[in-house]
């Protein structure tokens, strides 16, 4: 399988007074036009070695980009036309009707004020056109969604789409919404506002743990926040950490289940590196150097890819209008 094999020879990270040798990207995908944010990976249930990673291009005139599994744009299934899309993540097995399950993906688009949800892989919109979200914020620049997570909770089988926004206020800066199905179409139901804020930065970065039933994400310039992703358990903050670990900004949070381990992977932005976590104490673990620059989102599985990732696969942002891809075993979490 003929890949976009990129060699980085000589390149060194210094941080926290260590040198970090660069961890080279098995594969570089194809430019976008503009700025790309955010990755979220498919997984082919047929043959995981034709999954999709999708990415976004970040700008008035932009796209969801889908990519195969050798960086080449898949130009049937990116989606265009959009006024800037910022953050974009993946649910498996959504009812439609009570009846058919589909995958979809969920992404906000900024300029409009609204997030979008398709069906995947056949890209259809499941939203009339977008659900508008933050409706009741009182300041132009609360009303602007940039970071999404979906949750799929394990007991009631409900999907939610947890979005945050440009700014916000000091409690409640994340809104979360439910998705769901009926005869007339899909609707986006609020449910809750929830998430502290500490007014330093702004959030954009969120991801859920599925499995545990946590959402975490990157208050910027201060740690990474940890709440319930249940709204039944309650809108308390469950532990804040990690911020003493980052340059500057704490951006894209990518989350590695194992059988007996599981990790936090966050980008240190201007660090141009990668702080790891251990997903049950919270502890930092170490830093690993990708290669990227300005890293803004990530995304990972540690499903077997076919030949070209057998270990899983590690997707991260780069500011030259790419995303790298790095076989998972790669990033040394079993060490």
């Amino acid at each position: 399988m003929q890949k976009n094999i990129v060699f980085i020879v000589g390149v060194m990270m210094v941080s926290c007074g260590k040198t970090l040798p660069v961890i080279a990207p098995d594969v570089i995908t194809e430019k976008t036009l503009h700025d790309t944010d955010d990755p979220a990976i498919w997984i082919n249930p047929n043959d995981a070695s034709k999954s999709i990673v999708f990415g976004t291009d970040k700008e008035t005139d932009g796209a969801i980009y889908a990519f195969d599994l050798d960086g080449k744009i898949i130009e049937n299934k990116t989606i265009r036309g959009l006024k800037r899309p910022n953050n974009v993540d993946l649910e498996y097995g959504f009812k439609l009707n009570d009846s058919i399950k589909v995958d979809v993906i969920a992404f906000t688009e900024r300029e409009r004020q609204q997030i979008r949800l398709f069906s995947v892989p056949d890209m259809k919109p499941l939203d009339n056109g977008g659900f508008k979200v933050f409706e009741d914020a009182t300041l132009p620049e609360y009303k602007l969604p940039m970071g999404i997570a979906i949750y799929k909770s394990p007991r009631t089988k409900k999907v939610y789409a947890i979005v945050g926004r440009k700014s916000g206020p000091k409690n409640g800066y994340l809104y979360q919404y439910e998705f769901v199905s009926d005869s007339l179409g899909v609707h986006a139901n609020l449910v809750r506002k929830f998430g502290e804020f500490s007014e330093k930065k702004e959030i954009e970065a969120i991801a859920v743990d599925d499995k545990n039933g946590i959402v975490y994400y990157s208050d910027e310039g201060h740690g990474i926040r940890k709440y319930y992703a249940e709204p039944s358990k309650g809108d308390k903050q469950i532990y804040c950490f990690g911020g003493e670990f980052f340059k500057e900004d704490i951006e894209g949070i990518a989350i590695a289940h194992y059988q007996n381990n599981s990790f936090l992977i966050v980008s240190n932005q201007q660090a141009g590196t990668f702080n790891v976590f251990d997903l049950k104490t919270n502890a930092f673990i170490k830093e690993i150097n990708l290669g990227t620059t300005e890293t803004d989102g990530c995304d990972l599985t540690t499903v077997a890819l076919g030949d070209s990732f057998p270990n899983g696969l590690f997707v991260s942002m780069n500011n030259d209008k790419t995303f790298f891809y790095h076989d998972l075993k790669k990033l040394g979490l079993l060490e």
